[in-house]
């Protein structure tokens, strides 16, 4: 039976690419010059932290840095969850950003429903942070990928592991 599986992971190279670009754009800028004003990506830990003299120069970098990264990979920024402002050492100040990788349990559950009440004649299952659907025949799961696409738009998707 052909199936398929709806996933959401980060391309982690594209990410670092785009936080080189938007770092060497900090530093190329006037405004930014002998400030504190950067952007570190922690791989391990798959978070984004933003360093800055003031709330207003990170709400600068942030707009240096999301372009750049919509630029590399769709919808890259609706996969992160902003913390808020923390003051470091005086008046620098600083704001972690969180990589969600994988579908929560959420939305992997909002998913699922979302296709049984469209009434195709598919089974989904859980797996992990991933869905899988399966069907008899391919036009299903194109008709099945075409409904989430139209209908989850909060969040990136990847459609992938197609088999027949």
């Amino acid at each position: 039976m052909p199936s398929f599986d709806i996933s959401s992971e980060a391309d982690l190279v594209a990410l670092k690419n785009a936080v080189d670009v938007a770092g060497r754009h900090i530093g190329n800028r006037y405004d930014f010059k002998g400030t504190t004003a950067r952007v570190e990506l922690n791989e391990k830990d798959k978070t984004l932290t933003l360093f800055g003299d003031s709330e207003f120069q990170i709400s600068q970098i942030k707009d240096i840095l999301f372009p750049e990264m919509e630029k590399k990979e769709r919808e890259s920024t609706k996969r992160l969850n902003i913390g808020k402002l923390e003051t470091v050492s005086g008046n620098k100040v600083k704001q972690e950003l969180k990589i969600k990788i994988g579908i929560e349990t959420e939305l992997a559950k909002k998913i699922v429903k979302l296709i049984k009440d469209s009434k195709l004649k598919v089974q989904t299952s859980i797996q992990g942070d991933a869905v899988r659907v399966t069907g008899a025949k391919r036009d299903l799961l194109q008709e099945t990928i075409a409904l989430v696409k139209k209908s989850i738009t909060d969040f990136p998707l990847q459609y992938g592991n197609f088999r027949d």
